[in-house]
């Protein structure tokens, strides 16, 4: 009787080890990215907010963005843009996060080089900013490496122990009997080999994934938590008393504002002012370690603490600020009253050295902003503002310090989380978006709006008022038209004039006596007597140009 002992022991090390299916290996790659990401957010919270991976890698992404896809994602998206960029890395990092343990399975030195490559990623976005320390590579580092340790874990395979015996059909293994018993018992024997059922190890491994996945949100959520808390600047700024304006303004005039239902406040609630910037997470200062540098082409460098600029005489400022990505007839610009110290007085005290042309103002998060100097020195009401309708600067426009330059446009002239003032050349240095194509003066150009009626309004036969703004700042507005369907243009009312450097409301009535559709137009004209351009250009290089027009239903 032939010996099949050989046999048996030949077949046990034979055995294919059972492999988990291709949903359980995509599920390990997600666990360990995602607590590679939740690593990246913890460790963040002790370096800083910026540095954490995932926003280290946006904001790489908004810098090599081409200057058309950020016209796109502004047009489309609005305020909405950083939202929709984090949720595209995300989504993106969950599609490679899914093809990552199928690879990692099959060849276990990738578990290791390919988080170990994102890893890299994430170390030169984030010591690319321009405000970059050597400290802000650590998240990156700790998410590459907790990625790959988990990658390894959940997609190395387990094999039986050598000792393992086979357990043949038909037997029947007794409490306290080991798998050897059990297989060499001519009682409890069949007539050919088979291995012990042993626990499927895909179930086992993706309820492992799955824990790690909901334990690194928990982590990741916590680490957001602990960065907010530690960079919370809400208490330094509700602690803040403002100075009074050396020189207050008077309030505004009544009669700026028409009572017309759907027009635009004339003031624009602080809530609800515009935001266009870079920055997919604040720069939070304490005023208390605030400190702005003003340095390069001067005679004598200053050097202020927020005490000291506090401690100026400071001004007030009514003022309509407008962004260039814009489009005809859109919603970035809002009118406040502003509160601040004036520019043009701290830099003669600098004493400006000849020929000069530019200040550069640089944020916290390293933006740089170039300012024509002459349109600083020029006589305007440049400030270095702490505070809009009242209050202190919310975090979202620059708590604690922002420059304001009326006349052009924010990216010339409004320097967020302002830190540094180096007066210069546009030779010597481009800022970042002359850098990207934009052009480097920044003027606002003139512009109008119909706020009502709205767009694709059914309207009734009879008196229908037309009602807006228009804008030309440091210029002002002098005369606002209206024209229906093409036809001969209608002089609008104006209200009234509260100054060159904010918007001006109007309106007009129209006798709408002729049913259905019916196309409304508006244009401005400047005080310089320059009507506005009716050529519809794009916002890139310096500001959209063309006539606001709105389409209505006279019924």
């Amino acid at each position: 009787m032939p010996d099949v002992s050989n046999d048996v022991t030949t077949l046990r090390f034979r055995q294919p080890v059972p492999v988990a299916t291709l949903p359980v290996r995509m599920a390990c790659g997600i666990a360990a990215v995602c607590a590679g990401v939740a690593a990246g957010e913890v460790a963040a919270a002790f370096v800083r907010p910026q540095a954490a991976p995932v926003v280290a890698i946006g904001s790489a992404a908004i810098d090599l963005a081409p200057t058309a896809v950020k016209e796109w994602a502004v047009r489309s998206f609005g305020t909405w843009d950083k939202t929709v960029l984090l949720a595209g890395i995300n989504t993106t990092m969950g599609v490679i996060a899914a093809a990552l343990g199928p690879v990692a399975a099959a060849r276990r030195a990738a578990a290791v080089a390919l988080p170990a490559a994102f890893g890299a990623v994430g170390v030169w976005a984030a010591l690319a900013r321009a405000d970059a320390h050597l400290p802000d590579a650590l998240p990156s580092f700790a998410a590459a490496l907790v990625c790959a340790a988990v990658l390894l874990l959940l997609t190395t395979r387990r094999t039986a122990r050598p000792d393992a015996r086979p357990v043949r059909p038909g037997t029947r293994r007794q409490p306290g009997d080991s798998a050897a018993q059990a297989g060499n018992d001519p009682a409890r024997t069949g007539d050919g080999p088979d291995v012990e059922p042993r626990p499927r190890p895909g179930r086992r491994t993706a309820l492992t994934a799955g824990a790690v996945v909901v334990l690194s949100a928990g982590l990741g959520s916590a680490g957001r938590h602990l960065a907010d808390r530690r960079n919370d600047v809400s208490a330094a700024r509700a602690s803040l008393t403002l100075p009074p304006p050396a020189r207050p303004l008077p309030p505004t005039p009544p009669r700026t504002a028409p009572a017309i239902p759907g027009l635009t406040p004339f003031r624009t609630p602080v809530g609800d002012f515009y935001r266009v910037d870079t920055a997919l997470t604040l720069p939070r200062i304490d005023p208390h370690d605030w400190t702005l540098r003003i340095h390069g082409m001067v005679e004598r460098p200053v050097e202020l603490s927020f005490a000291d600029l506090l401690a100026l005489p400071l001004e007030e400022l009514d003022h309509t600020l407008s962004c260039v990505s814009g489009e005809v007839g859109g919603p970035y610009a809002g009118t406040t009253r502003w509160l601040g110290a004036p520019l043009p007085a701290l830099l003669r005290r600098a004493g400006i050295r000849a020929g000069a042309d530019q200040l550069l103002g640089r944020s916290k998060d390293g933006m740089t902003i170039g300012t024509p100097l002459e349109c600083v020195l020029d006589g305007r009401a440049a400030l270095l503002a702490v505070a809009m309708d009242g209050v202190p600067l919310p975090v979202a426009h620059g708590f604690p310090c922002r420059s304001v330059v009326p006349g052009l446009y924010g990216y010339t002239s409004a320097t967020k989380w302002l830190v540094d003032l180096e007066v210069t050349t546009f030779a010597a240095h481009d800022p970042y978006w002359v850098r990207r194509g934009w052009d480097r003066t920044g003027e606002v150009r003139t512009a109008s709006r119909i706020d009502v009626p709205a767009a694709f309004a059914r309207v009734p036969t009879g008196d229908v008022t037309v009602a807006g703004t228009a804008w030309a700042t440091h210029r002002g507005i002098a005369a606002v038209e209206v024209r229906v369907d093409g036809g001969p243009w209608q002089e609008a009312v104006l209200a009234a004039d509260a100054g060159p450097d904010v918007w001006r409301q109007w309106y007009h009535t129209w006798q709408a006596a002729t049913p259905g559709t019916h196309r409304l137009e508006v244009r401005a004209t400047d005080a310089t007597g320059a009507v506005q351009e009716e050529t519809r250009r794009p916002p890139f290089p310096s500001g959209a140009t063309g006539w606001h027009s709105t389409v209505v239903t006279v019924h």
